[in-house]
């Protein structure tokens, strides 16, 4: 190989421009050219192919800069559809025009998804990147535990289940231990936390922080760092009772309940507690608003303002609030960890290609004696029987549903990753530029104005 391309998709996380850099440092070592494609897949169905040479005479741009979050090549939620062939040829064409001969994605399980029919055309691997941390395998033949169940009125005509596994669980089996992007997430939901814990104890009130995570958990269990009362997961369904019961009791001792909710979460029957309103992203995922106040709405009812009234508090509707961590945790400068590890999964993706892997994916594995270390893994392991990769949930034993807190294997999951997960270099960073004078003065400059410069095209044929 002599030249390949990357391209990043999906959501935005901070850890990508990390993960950019990773791979074109590796790249100049190897004297391979590496070219960014703009906007992820969307570049690819563009006949011009917009794109930026990374690594011109194995230098790279200044535009590259690992402590910046978001994607200076940008992303797009396109996907490439495996049943339009004819597509997909012209996409291998204009790749092949490019002298591109081989892909690195950038992304989550979408992107894995996404990136099956490209394989088949030319060699094309995947660093893993999602605040979520649902890329990857609790344990390796978790796959073979998703049954399809029929329900006539769904597309398709069937959902997906996944049955209990019996597999001895071990952290130091799980497939991708945890994904760029994710600690930096924590560490804003964490402080979220933390801040609005101070309002509730000053005004007594009840606070439901909702942060993301779709139906994976996993952000809501390392928000368990800003010491929240309660936390729910979309693992384990809501039992609005034992929620209200611990509530009160809390609420006596204390005078003030600060929850923290993932935005998946399900009652009894399973239904999601805030997709009263169901939209859908082109690659199929549902956009869940609003499970804080659902959750509030329950609470109102089951508490009752009488309740409130005994502590001179007003009512109900005074005394819970609802706030949401919103885009602000995948957004903005990455901690150490992230930046460190995107950069070292960036790298193993170009040593793949160089190896001759296909449809394969680096992950960061974890082990007592060896630490945290990149290896290569084949994404056709991540397929169910039907061919497709589902997004990882939380392991339940991972959560205490009586407490509603991490269990003890949960909080021993958590350490390895956060324990140094914050430099130094990430305070100085805050104390140098958030009050930087020049901030009052100048404006912003994007990066995307300077990669605007370096952008070409492909010549159209005919």
């Amino acid at each position: 190989m002599k030249r390949i391309g990357i391209l990043t998709a999906g959501g935005d996380t901070p850890a990508m421009n990390a993960t950019i850099q990773g791979a074109v440092v590796r790249a100049n070592q190897l004297k391979l050219e590496i070219f960014g494609l703009i906007k992820g897949f969307n570049s690819l169905f563009n006949p011009r192919v917009p794109h930026v040479h990374l690594n011109p005479l194995y230098q790279e741009i200044p535009e590259i800069d690992p402590t910046k979050g978001g994607t200076l090549i940008g992303s797009s939620r396109d996907y490439v559809d495996p049943n339009k062939k004819e597509e997909l040829d012209l996409i291998a064409h204009r790749l092949q025009r490019l002298g591109i001969e081989g892909l690195i994605c950038v992304g989550g399980d979408g992107t894995l998804n996404g990136l099956q029919p490209l394989a088949d055309r030319l060699p094309t691997v995947l660093a893993p990147k999602t605040i979520d941390n649902d890329l990857g395998l609790n344990y390796p033949d978790e796959p073979d535990k998703w049954v399809r169940v029929p329900e006539p009125n769904t597309k398709g005509g069937y959902r997906y289940v996944q049955r209990e596994s019996h597999a001895v669980f071990d952290l130091e089996y799980i497939v991708n231990y945890v994904t760029p992007g994710y600690a930096t997430a924590v560490y804003v939901s964490a402080s979220g936390v933390e801040r609005i814990r101070t309002t509730a104890e000053s005004h007594r009130r009840i606070a439901i922080i909702e942060v993301m995570g779709r139906h994976s958990g996993y952000i809501a269990l390392g928000s368990a760092y800003g010491r929240p009362d309660i936390i729910l997961v979309p693992e384990h369904p809501l039992d609005i009772e034992h929620l209200v019961e611990r509530v009160k009791h809390l609420y006596d001792l204390q005078k003030n309940v600060v929850i923290v909710c993932g935005e998946g979460i399900v009652d009894e029957q399973g239904r999601e507690l805030g997709a009263e309103t169901k939209t859908t992203d082109p690659a199929g995922n549902i956009a869940l608003s609003g499970a804080a106040e659902a959750l509030r709405h329950k609470m109102m009812l089951m508490i009752g303002d009488r309740y409130f009234q005994l502590y001179r508090r007003g009512n109900s509707r005074e005394a819970i609030f609802t706030r949401k961590v919103g885009h602000t945790q995948r957004g903005g400068r990455p901690i150490l960890f992230d930046r460190f590890y995107g950069a070292q999964l960036g790298a193993k993706a170009v040593e793949l290609l160089l190896e001759g892997r296909n449809n394969a994916v680096s992950t960061l594995q974890y082990s007592s004696s060896k630490g945290f270390h990149v290896a290569g893994y084949d994404a056709n392991r991540f397929r169910d029987r039907w061919g497709y990769i589902h997004a990882r949930r939380m392991y339940p034993l991972l959560y205490d549903p009586k407490l509603m807190k991490p269990s003890r294997l949960g909080i021993d999951y958590l350490l390895p990753i956060f324990t140094d997960a914050v430099g130094n270099d990430d305070m100085e960073h805050i104390r140098r530029t958030l009050f930087a004078p020049g901030n009052l003065a100048q404006p912003y400059h994007s990066i995307n104005t300077d990669i605007n410069k370096r952008i070409r095209f492909l010549e159209v044929e005919g």
